[in-house]
């Protein structure tokens, strides 16, 4: 295993009790620990962040699935807890930065670990510039002069797209230089931002329902759907509640910067999804039954800043989609920052090119600040797509989604050999305990089986929605890399990785495999 710099370049930050964490790994303790447990939570639930992600992908879900898209959200929302139920035992085994790199690395190879961790930063990278985009939903909504090119604010359109990628830089150059601050500051606006994010959601739900046109018995119509058949109609509708459920690995990956991560992570993994999958649910759920109407064509171009608008009227309607603003602006923050350890976490142990660089800690601050100005350049790069063509923001959005999707079943699919080879254990008794005492957190007897329909529901999840839809991915017509962009992006991404290993090898050996059993973490 490779260890950081000496300390003579990079000195040690106070020091903590559970820095053991770190040097049980081979690790020394760099990033600064000063998370605790709502930080943690924070930092998981702004990745997910239910208003940016609800209220970008709201219309796409209704329009190609009708009402009956809600239902896609349950069946989405079980399937990632059981994933997290994993993770969440890895978290309390490996609290590491770069969490899902650690995690396939110790549980079958580092080469396999190495694309399982080249596949979520650059998934992470595209999902930092799709979240900046949903400043577009909600901006002009609030106020017209936030339409800084053209009079069109629909994203779709020419107008829209280019107006979301200049919101979208804006966004990015003020979450790169947070995250090269300090650390606590970034803690602080996350923690604010996030509680803001909560009680707005809170609000918007209880407002919508209590102003709900219709029963719930419309959730099981299909009315309005440009999608034929029901089960076409949930495939399609799905794509929401699959984009917003994603991210709550993000406290794993600051397990680096929390207090007792082997007791916090876990818990935090799992309260971050299921919070949000809760709120998610119920705010999509309220935006169908409030909606002044569902075939009049607005609720599938404009979502649900048409519904708060219309229906709550515009002072309380925009002084909600200002909140929704607040939490698009955090989401961006801990997407970026969860990206920014992925690469610091590779860098560290020399797998990545510009590794010295990408490595280096501001002792001062904690902040690793090269992966910052890195994630925020190439995601302002992809913002320029929207410039070239509309349909570039859907592409962006759901091959983001393909991209964390795959890197999660290959953490699930080791894990799962290796609980069919032996079991999923810990051996010894200091491994066998968190910071406080208490037993690691376990699936136990059903570990098995929640770990076998995590990985089938993530496969099956992966293939629909990288499934080359021409209705979906290329409505105008005539652009058959946009059906395709979603699985070129994919094989050029896999491409590049192979190609950087490939010269790596040939320039000298290749730096050693960490084993799963040279872990103090042991998997039998």
């Amino acid at each position: 295993m490779t260890t950081t710099a000496p300390s003579d370049i990079r000195p040690d930050p106070p020091h903590s009790p559970d820095d053991r964490s770190l040097t049980e790994f081979g690790y020394r303790q760099e990033l600064h620990r000063s998370l605790g447990r709502y930080a943690s939570f924070a930092a998981g639930f702004s990745f997910i962040s239910v208003l940016t992600t609800v209220f970008q992908f709201f219309a796409f879900g209704y329009a190609f699935g009708g009402p009956v898209f809600f239902w896609a959200w349950p069946v989405v929302l079980v399937g990632q807890l059981m994933v997290a139920a994993c993770f969440a035992e890895l978290a309390a085994r490996y609290p590491i930065s770069g969490a899902i790199y650690q995690w396939s690395s110790r549980l079958s190879n580092l080469t396999f670990g190495w694309f399982a961790g080249w596949i979520m930063v650059i998934g992470q990278i595209v999902v930092v510039a799709a979240a900046a985009l949903a400043l577009q939903m909600v901006l002009p909504a609030i106020w017209s002069g936030f339409q800084l090119i053209g009079t069109d604010p629909a994203p779709t359109s020419a107008d829209g797209a280019a107006n979301a990628a200049v919101l979208g830089v804006i966004l990015l150059a003020l979450t790169t230089l947070v995250n090269i601050l300090d650390n606590r500051v970034m803690s602080v606006i996350n923690r604010v931002g996030v509680t803001a994010e909560i009680i707005g959601a809170v609000l918007i739900v209880v407002l919508l329902l209590t102003h709900s046109e219709r029963s719930p018995g419309i959730t099981f119509h299909t009315e309005g759907a440009a999608q034929s058949g029901l089960l076409g109609a949930l495939l399609v509708g799905s794509f929401t509640a699959a984009y917003v459920m994603i991210g709550f690995d993000s406290a794993g990956e600051m397990s680096e910067e929390t207090h007792h991560p082997r007791r916090t992570a876990p818990r935090t993994i799992l309260t971050a999804l299921g919070a949000a999958g809760l709120l998610g649910g119920l705010i999509v759920l309220g935006g169908i039954l409030a909606a002044p109407s569902l075939t009049d064509g607005h609720l599938g171009v404009d979502g649900l800043s048409y519904v708060l608008t219309s229906s709550l009227g515009d002072g309380v309607g925009r002084a909600l989609l200002a909140d929704v603003v607040v939490a698009i602006a955090v989401a961006t923050l801990a997407i970026q920052t969860a990206a920014c350890r992925m690469l610091f976490s590779m860098a560290r142990d020399g797998q990545l090119p510009f590794s010295g660089r990408l490595a280096k800690v501001n002792p001062r601050t904690g902040m690793p600040s090269a992966p910052a100005l890195v994630v925020g350049v190439l995601a302002a790069v992809l913002l320029l797509l929207n410039f070239a063509s509309p349909e570039a923001f859907l592409a962006i959005g759901t091959t983001c989604i393909v991209m964390l999707y795959l890197a999660y079943a290959m953490v699930t699919g080791p894990l799962l050999v290796r609980r069919l080879r032996g079991g999923f254990t810990v051996e010894g008794t200091d491994e066998g305990t968190d910071e406080t005492g208490a037993k690691l957190f376990s699936l136990g007897r059903w570990g098995v089986p929640v770990n076998a329909l995590a990985l089938l529901y993530g496969l099956i999840m992966t293939v629909n929605l990288a499934w080359p839809r021409a209705a979906v991915y290329d409505p105008a017509g005539g652009h058959w890399y946009f059906q395709w962009f979603t699985v070129l992006f994919l094989l050029v991404t896999v491409g590049a990785g192979a190609g950087y290993r490939a010269w790596k090898a040939q320039r000298g050996p290749a730096a050693p495999e960490r084993s799963p059993s040279a872990a103090p973490a042991q998997v039998a």
